[in-house]
């Protein structure tokens, strides 16, 4: 009868001893999840836990990762394929809790003893594969549940990390978005101006926070003025320091500079110099001299600008291809025209045309120039509002792109 008791005590101790062993594994983990420790040490505090204080001899560990799984322990016996294990997953879906595989027909799958699914609300989470596993008959459900208790604790930390990272990354994106707004905004003039030579009106409709359009007017004296258009490749806050840098260079170039071929060229170097040919920018670039009337342009690879002047509307295509893509611009050439008094110039970037569920005929280049000859005797002002209500009109779809108008009035 003692010999009973003795063994009912010896019993008990053993078990009591390896619940607190479990419980100072739990704690562990908690300890170190709280310290947020790197992903590899708390996989390898896993690892250790199963193989020291559960004699698990073999073990797989699959999570879910944007639609695929990913193993990220794995120890004991040949190593498979990721694809293998995860085909194997996938056959034994229908099973929601640890389910006894060791006399599977499939020769992988028989060398395990056990398949643990971790699913929440019917989201498979996780999967996990142990082996070579020496527990008593009598401890195991208990060990089975402790090994899906500590399973769901990492994961839960897996997956506060990820969020955290994601938050992370978030409140930076939008950071980086403010940024560029701040950067956008200092580039952007005066939306209207008007002296003795000429009445400007810009409108600039971002199609997110931050576009890559660009317009600036630059009065050089008296007797001349500057202006240009732009469109760079790329959104946020790179574009936006790209865009930066070029309106400097310009403003730098333009008062010491009096041929746009060469302002033209040096801005191309510039741009290549910063970007090394992974973004370019398109843009149209006039000088008028109210004395001459001369007006003198490049068309970079942007949409033409549209004279308008006593009843005709004249695309000014004159050019070179965008800057920023080769070191040396394959062709380049000026464009000369006389000016008369009340001429109106159309600037725009190519948001303008491109717009979600437009019909294939609803708004071109062609019904732009139409467009501008019959509203080429309006204000600056009026004309962009015009334009913008008549595009609507045609269209009924959203721009899917930044949209810039510059319209100017030579007097």
């Amino acid at each position: 009868m003692q010999n009973i008791d003795k063994s009912g005590e010896d019993e008990l101790i053993r078990l009591l001893l390896k619940r607190q062993s479990e419980l100072n594994s739990l704690l562990e983990v908690t300890r170190a999840i709280n310290k947020n420790i790197a992903t590899p040490v708390l996989v390898q505090m896993l690892e250790v836990i199963l193989q020291s204080y559960l004699q698990v001899g073999k073990f797989r560990f699959l999570i879910e990762d944007d639609e695929n799984f990913i193993c990220i322990s794995k120890y004991g016996g040949a190593i498979e394929p990721v694809s293998v294990l995860h085909r194997i997953c996938t056959d034994l879906s229908k099973f929601k809790t640890a389910t006894p595989v060791a006399s599977h027909s499939d020769p992988i799958l028989k060398t395990y003893d056990y398949f643990i699914p971790i699913y929440h609300k019917n989201k498979a989470l996780a999967y996990a594969f142990i082996g070579d596993f020496n527990s008593s008959p009598e401890m195991l459900n208990n060990d089975l549940n402790f090994i899906q208790t500590l399973i769901n604790v990492v994961l839960v930390a897996l997956e506060n990390k990820r969020l955290f990272r994601e938050r992370l990354q978030t409140e930076r994106f939008e950071r980086e978005m403010e940024l560029a707004v701040e950067v956008q905004n200092m580039l952007v003039p005066i939306r209207i101006h008007k002296d003795d030579g000429v009445e400007i009106d810009a409108r600039y409709l971002p199609h997110q926070n931050i576009g890559g359009d660009y317009f600036d007017f630059i009065r050089l004296n008296e007797d001349e003025f500057i202006w240009c258009i732009a469109d760079v490749s790329g959104k946020g806050i790179s574009a936006a320091l790209l865009m930066a840098n070029f309106q400097a260079s310009l403003h730098a170039w333009a008062t010491v500079e009096d041929d746009l071929t060469n302002i033209i060229e040096r801005l191309n170097k510039i741009v290549l110099n910063n970007t090394k040919g992974e973004r370019f920018i398109t843009l149209f670039l006039a000088k008028y001299n109210q004395k001459t009337r001369l007006l003198n342009y490049i068309n970079a690879g942007h949409n033409p600008a549209i004279l308008y002047s006593n009843g005709e509307a004249i695309p000014l295509k004159l050019g070179t291809t965008m800057i920023g893509a080769f070191e040396e611009l394959p062709f380049l050439n000026q464009g000369e025209i006389d000016i008369d008094p009340g001429s109106l110039i159309f600037n725009y970037t190519d948001g303008l045309m491109d717009y979600e569920s437009q019909g294939p005929k609803s708004w071109n280049e062609e019904k732009l120039l139409k467009f501008v000859l019959q509203h080429g005797n309006a204000s600056p002002d009026s004309f962009n509002q015009t334009l913008l209500e008549h595009v609507n009109h045609v269209t009924k779809g959203k721009a899917i792109d930044d949209i810039t108008l510059l319209t100017l009035r030579i007097f």
